[in-house]
């Protein structure tokens, strides 16, 4: 991936040093709801799609651990990777007649807080809707390359396109609508309408990844392989799996392997975010 020399999104916070939690502009960013996190060896983000009461808002906790050069590298892609997703949806929303409103990212270190609850490396990247954030841990990459086999920067790249995929359902006012579906519906019925929302987020960073492509020319050889074997190896199926167990559809909350790189694919061939209606799909 393209991303050297490109300017860096000012909507980052940097917990990661003690006394963090200062904005750090260039360093690399419903009604009812509640989180319940999700480990890797389960599911990649935090689903933010279970309905319960609305945490109370906690000072943020920084990390004291000092920034390696693998650290502060990390940093600087992600926010040249955020800047990039302000400027494609800020485009898509114009074109919309609507005004696009980005989200923070919170870089951390080890653990850190957050209104949807606690957050550390175990529990993978997450948008929280109540702050209208995204949390992240760089070390994730790490765990993505090393343990999950999906390494690349382009991978890493697709995970946080996914994260703010999010926050443009909550700009668009999805998620508040899921949840409220959510909120009457047994178990299995809520992670089928969670497994939706999850792969539209997929094909949502598949339209990024296509309009970055078309404005910035970022794509390299190799890129668009690496997203898709990141969409794989986090499939709920094959967590699963490699977590020793039989896979339960029932218990699926962001979809198949198959299913996230279908998706992923038809949001990147259309370029078009009206391509990712998943709640309209007969087949996922």
């Amino acid at each position: 991936m393209k991303w050297q020399g490109r300017r860096g999104s000012r909507n980052i916070e940097d917990r990661r040093r003690a006394g963090g939690a200062a904005r750090a502009g260039g360093i690399g960013g419903l009604g009812i709801l509640a989180i319940v996190v999700i480990g890797w060896l389960l599911g990649v983000d935090v689903t933010p799609l279970l309905v319960g009461q609305q945490g109370v808002q906690q000072a943020p906790q920084a990390s004291s651990a000092e920034l390696t050069e693998a650290d502060r590298a990390a940093g600087q892609f992600v926010s040249v990777t955020l800047a990039d997703t302000e400027e494609i949806w800020g485009a898509i929303f114009a074109r919309m007649g609507e005004t696009y409103d980005p989200p923070v990212l919170v870089l951390f270190k080890g653990v850190t807080n957050s209104p949807c609850g606690g957050a550390s490396g175990a529990t993978g990247p997450f948008y929280c809707p109540i702050d209208r954030k995204v949390y992240l841990d760089t070390a994730f990459f790490s765990t993505l390359s090393r343990r999950m086999g999906a390494g690349g920067d382009f991978a890493a790249a697709y995970v946080v396109a996914h994260e703010v995929a999010h926050h443009v359902q909550n700009e668009l006012g999805i998620l508040q609508q899921t949840n409220a579906a959510r909120a009457r519906m047994g178990q299995a019925e809520a992670n089928g309408v969670s497994v939706r929302v999850e792969l539209q987020a997929d094909c949502l960073a598949g339209v990024w990844a296509a309009n970055a492509q078309s404005r910035f020319g970022s794509l390299e050889p190799g890129d668009i392989q690496e997203a898709m074997n990141a969409a794989s190896r986090i499939g709920d199926d094959t967590l699963q799996r490699s977590a020793g167990r039989v896979p339960m559809p029932d218990s699926f909350t962001h979809g198949t392997s198959d299913q996230r790189q279908r998706w992923f694919a038809r949001g990147l061939q259309s370029g078009d975010p009206g391509a990712c209606d998943t709640f309209a799909a007969d087949r996922l």
